[in-house]
C-alpha cells in the first residue's frame, strides 16, 4: 500500500487520490482518469490501465518496462471531460527516467464514456464507432 503522495501531481495521498480509482471507483472526469493512469504506470498496475482502456482500442495484453520509471505528470490542458459531457480530451506531458536518462511523453489523449464510465481512447486522431 502506497502512503505517500499520489504521483498524479494533485498532492493528495494515494490513497485518497488514485488509490480509489485503481481499487475500483470510476474516475469522475477524462482528467481524473488521465491522472489515475498515469499512477497506474508510475505503480505498474497493468491490469488497471487494461480495464481502463476502450475495448475497440485496448491492446490484448500489456507488459510495463521495469526499466521506466514515471517520474512527474503536468496537464497542459482539457477540452470537455467533465462528469457531464461523454468525450473529452486531455493534453498532457508526463516526465520518466529509464535507463538514466530523461525523456517526456506528450500527447493529446481522446477519452469517451461507455456505460457512463471514462474510458482511454488513445492520443487524438483514434476514433471509435
Amino acid at each position: 500500500m502506497i502512503t505517500t503522495t499520489c504521483p498524479c501531481g494533485w498532492g493528495e495521498p494515494f490513497e485518497a487520490c488514485c488509490g480509489r480509482y485503481l481499487a475500483g471507483t470510476d474516475a469522475p472526469t477524462a482528467e481524473a482518469l488521465m491522472r489515475s493512469r498515469f499512477t497506474a504506470f508510475a505503480v505498474g498496475d497493468a491490469q488497471y490501465l487494461l480495464h481502463s482502456w476502450h475495448a475497440d482500442t485496448r491492446p490484448d495484453t500489456l507488459e510495463l518496462d521495469d526499466d521506466l520509471e514515471w517520474k512527474r505528470l503536468v496537464v497542459l490542458a482539457t477540452e470537455q471531460g467533465s462528469p457531464f459531457d461523454d468525450d473529452g480530451v486531455v493534453e498532457f506531458e508526463a516526465y520518466y527516467r529509464q535507463n538514466g536518462r530523461r525523456g517526456v511523453q506528450h500527447e493529446r489523449s481522446t477519452f469517451t464514456r461507455v456505460e457512463r464510465r471514462w474510458v482511454y481512447v488513445g492520443p487524438v486522431g483514434n476514433r471509435v464507432a
